[in-house]
């Protein structure tokens, strides 16, 4: 219990603050919007883009987990799609947020501290590759998601060269994709550049979070509650539950692994999404109401993950 109250109370105590200096009139909600442009443009790509740069390849490399931890995640976004356009009436670029809530976990800040404590360093390499998946596969869908529903132009095919336009100027994209590549040469990252990035990336997840502090002061509880209880409901029970399933019924990995994944996936919302619906102006308050809401529920549904799955005594 203890690991869990470390790493998931801080983060929601992140929150709390940019409550409280909004609340108190310390900082304006003009704040909120400055400190998230510079998650979107400056932290986020930096951290991103290490994150890939730094990862050795070979890891990457491993067709049964790949297939066990995507196969879940994209039926539940799916699903979550259809729900979101079908029962709440929302547009595809809102769908795809809504959707994206419910499968991107805040695997940087908590799932790999959570799992490297529970399991031990074993852990940290399965952790990496489910955040890698995190990065790279799930933001780069729900961009595209957010831009074919945002398209403008007459033609088709306008259409299409319009949204992969933008696609090539979205930062959280793009880094990630430059991480790769660069971790294909093999080559270590400069140090001046690591140290660059590293200092600026570690400024993306508490600027996130407390900009969803800022945003959440003012703002109407009331609004959206049953989104915000079916994104909460998807991504702490639905996801792990499917991960679960793919990997101790359907598609069998090393035990570790798949305890790991199950991990990862019952992680809540990350701040990497309530970024990218404020970059869009698109379904903001019920995104920072699901990660608020989610953090929160953690402390209950990760406790019962590791009575499940008890960790490593000294892991």
């Amino acid at each position: 219990m203890e690991p869990i109250l470390n790493i998931v109370l801080p983060v929601f105590a992140i929150v709390a603050a940019g409550y409280a200096c909004g609340a108190g009139k310390v900082l304006g909600e003009e704040s909120s919007a400055a400190l998230n442009g510079f998650v979107y443009w400056v932290a986020l790509p930096a951290m991103l883009f290490r994150a890939m740069a730094t990862v050795e390849v070979a890891q990457l490399w491993q067709p049964d987990f790949l297939i066990g931890f995507l196969t879940p995640l994209l039926a539940i976004w799916l699903a979550a799609i259809v729900a979101a356009r079908f029962l709440f009436r929302r547009t595809l670029a809102e769908a795809a947020i809504h959707g994206m809530n419910g499968v991107y976990g805040n695997s940087g800040y908590m799932g790999i501290p959570l799992a490297v404590a529970a399991f031990g360093e074993a852990a940290a390499v399965p952790a990496v590759v489910a955040t890698v998946i995190n990065t790279a596969v799930v933001v780069g869908i729900a961009v595209g998601l957010i831009e074919a529903g945002s398209k403008t132009g007459n033609g088709g095919f306008q259409v299409l060269v319009n949204i992969l336009r933008r696609m090539a100027r979205n930062p959280m994209l793009i880094a990630p994709l430059l991480g790769l590549a660069w971790a294909f040469t093999g080559l270590d990252l400069p140090v001046p550049l690591d140290s660059f990035t590293g200092i600026l990336g570690s400024a993306a997840g508490p600027c996130a979070l407390f900009a969803i502090g800022l945003f959440m002061v003012g703002k109407p509880r009331s609004e959206g509650r049953m989104e915000v209880g079916v994104m909460t409901a998807v991504k702490l029970i639905g996801q792990p539950a499917g991960t679960a399933l793919a990997f101790f019924w359907l598609l069998p990995v090393d035990p570790l692994w798949a305890k790991v994944a199950v991990l990862m996936a019952a992680l809540p919302t990350g701040a990497g999404s309530f970024v990218l619906a404020q970059a869009y102006g698109i379904y903001v308050l019920r995104t920072s109401s699901a990660i608020l809401l989610g953090t929160v529920l953690s402390v209950v549904t990760i406790s019962i993950y590791f009575i499940v799955f008890p960790p490593i005594v000294g892991g």
